[in-house]
């Protein structure tokens, strides 16, 4: 959108971005269309002239053969006609839906490809989801444009033909035809306007009614649905939504009924006008027959081509203005560099240090600064855990190392090097991580954990997730590594437990095997015994690797070279964890507190053991 809020790209320019994408992914778009267009416009001309050739054959006292043979003319070019149509109009969905696809591409391609700050960015996803509703389906802008510019040069087409046969007959007739349809077609747009205008609150009522229906409908809420009654509301709720969304049909339907009253006025003056101006010619001045059933018929259907003219111009205008999103979205600017950056390659053997450097940053539109002034070394080769309460900036400090964001104040260094130059996607694959959110595709586990379908080493998919800890489950499975995961796309697919799919999320990490490590919380879902294992595990697999680990659990983390306690933004205690707890500061405190909980949950356990045996040996 340019600064006054219009779009940037105007119908004209829009027009030509469509042309320009059909003749690159199927240029049988653009001539079948223009044939299509022909083909209707012709058909519809033969219609007009079929009836009035029939009958000045029969006026004409014309031999039946004569008149056989026009029928046979007339029923055998609309026999032809009307199949070619049918076929054009059904294969050139064909190349319409490819085009439409190719725009669904680069959409998706833009979003998995952009700089990361931009998917934090609320105007960016706005255009994002818009951007997908104008290729939803076929009627969708990115599709049903080429419907609207061909039904325009239908019309066109056709406007031309009609206008010279009105024009011969009376160009002030023709030009009163016209000035009547376009007043028709203008006070019908003015009313319609009340639709676009109320848009919103229909919307509301349609999100309001799906959403029950969601909710009914959706396996997490059927136990809620049962255990706390809420049948009973969901539907007063529902009943509520209908009750206003009828109202709101009501007042549509009064408001529409106006058209109807417009058109039917309209229509009478025009073809009022017409008929008592053909009237006189043919009793006075020889006009036959035949010659008025054509005059007629073509003054009455003149209006379908002008009002159609404008309809398409209305409608093509804001189809123009979504794929104006579509355009804005692609060319969204992106803040880090990609191909323009100094390439990066990636190399096991080269030792890495990451350093920030007075690193501040701060979320778009907050106040205060996460990571404040913050200067941080990981060393080569260390295993760095980072510990915190919640807020903290532990998942933002792993952000900034990742490269995923950009300190707003200093920098991040990469072997004394500011990551802004590289290439951002090379210096992503320097990095293994497990972050606390992440995606679980619905396909096999071999593929989930090598991240791809082709050329997976299977004897690696093991390694990592016999070392994850997921051995045994992935040998129960029905079909082993070849078992798909989630039931949303496969019917025979196994859904995994909170613990199970955090050690998959592991064997992947794994099996990138990236010199950095970064693990975000990768096993919040396991009980601290597991967790343990697990880090164990790490602290054997990362070893000569540069890796960082953030947990809530501080007792998890003694493995490591180095603890950073972060409070408020910045590094509030460093050192061992032997040392933390030698200094008596925030991180003794917290991890007392912890094991506490620990140890009395372990005593309740025991205590409850106890009873219940004691209860036995009783009985």
């Amino acid at each position: 959108m340019t600064e006054t809020g219009r779009p940037k790209y105007h119908l004209h320019q829009n027009t030509g971005f469509m042309l320009f994408t059909a003749w690159r992914v199927c240029k049988s778009v653009i001539f079948s269309g223009l044939l299509l267009a022909l083909t209707t416009s012709a058909k519809a001309a033969v219609e007009l002239f079929a009836a009035p050739a029939v009958l000045k054959k029969v006026e004409t006292a014309s031999c039946l053969k004569e008149l056989m043979i026009v029928i046979a003319v007339f029923g055998g070019s609309l026999f032809l006609l009307a199949g070619l149509e049918a076929y054009l109009r059904q294969n050139t969905l064909f190349g319409r839906i490819a085009v439409r696809q190719a725009l669904i591409r680069q959409i998706g391609d833009k979003t998995a490809k952009t700089s990361y700050p931009n998917t934090l960015n609320a105007d960016f996803l706005n255009f994002q989801a818009k951007s997908y509703q104008a290729c939803e389906n076929n009627t969708s802008p990115a599709e049903g444009f080429w419907t609207t510019l061909t039904e325009l040069l239908t019309n066109g087409f056709s406007f031309l033909a009609w206008s010279m046969i009105l024009a011969e007959l009376n160009p002030w007739l023709m030009c009163f035809i016209g000035i009547v349809s376009m007043a028709g077609y203008f006070v019908s747009k003015s009313v319609n306007r009340w639709g676009w205008h109320h848009r919103e609150e229909e919307a509301c009522c349609h999100k309001k009614m799906d959403y029950i229906r969601r909710m009914s409908a959706s396996r997490p809420c059927a136990k809620e649905i049962r255990i706390f009654g809420l049948r009973p509301w969901l539907e007063q709720v529902w009943n509520d939504a209908f009750k206003q969304y009828q109202s709101f049909l009501f007042r549509r339907e009064k408001t529409y009924i106006r058209i109807n009253i417009t058109d039917f006025v309209m229509t009478l003056i025009r073809s009022g006008v017409t008929f008592f101006y053909l009237l006189p010619l043919t009793f006075t001045r020889g006009l036959s027959v035949s010659g008025f059933l054509l005059y007629f018929t073509a003054a009455n259907s003149f209006t379908r081509w002008v009002t159609g003219i404008l309809d398409n111009f209305s409608l093509l205008h804001r189809q123009s203005l979504e794929l104006s999103v579509i355009r804005e979205f692609l060319e969204w600017p992106e803040i880090f560099r990609f191909e323009n950056g100094k390439p990066l390659p990636k190399e096991m053997d080269k030792p890495y240090e990451l350093r920030l450097d007075n690193v501040s940053f701060a979320y778009p539109g907050s106040s205060k600064n996460t990571i404040s002034h913050m200067n941080l070394v990981v060393s080569p080769g260390e295993k760095l855990a980072v510990v915190g309460l919640n807020g903290a900036g532990k998942t933002t400090l792993v952000k900034l190392l990742c490269g995923f964001l950009d300190p707003g104040e200093g920098a991040v260094l990469l072997n004394g090097e500011d990551i802004r130059q590289y290439n951002r996607r090379d210096y992503y694959q320097l990095f293994s991580a497990v972050f606390q959110d992440f995606s679980v595709l619905e396909a096999s586990v071999a593929e989930n954990v090598a991240q791809s379908v082709d050329d997976i080493d299977l004897e690696r998919v093991k390694k990592c997730i016999s070392l994850a800890g997921l051995a045994e489950k992935t040998e129960s499975l029905p079909h082993g590594l070849d078992t798909k995961i989630g039931r949303r796309v496969y019917e025979d697919g196994v859904e995994l437990s909170g613990g199970q799919t955090q050690r998959l999320m592991l064997a992947r990490a794994l099996y990138k095997d990236s010199p950095l490590v970064i693990l975000d919380e990768p096993t919040a879902a396991l009980d601290p015994i597991a967790e343990n294992d697990i880090y164990l595990k790490y602290s054997q697999m990362t070893e000569g690797r540069t890796s960082v680990f953030i947990s809530h659990r501080l007792a998890s983390t003694q493995f490591c070279d180095r603890i950073l306690f972060l409070e408020n933004g910045a590094v509030a205690e460093e050192g061992t964890h032997r040392q933390l707890l030698d200094k008596k500061g925030r991180y003794a405190e917290l991890f007392e507190i912890q094991s506490q909980y620990y140890q009395k949950g372990a005593q309740d356990g025991r205590e409850k053991t106890e009873t219940v045996l004691f209860s036995g040996s009783q009985a």
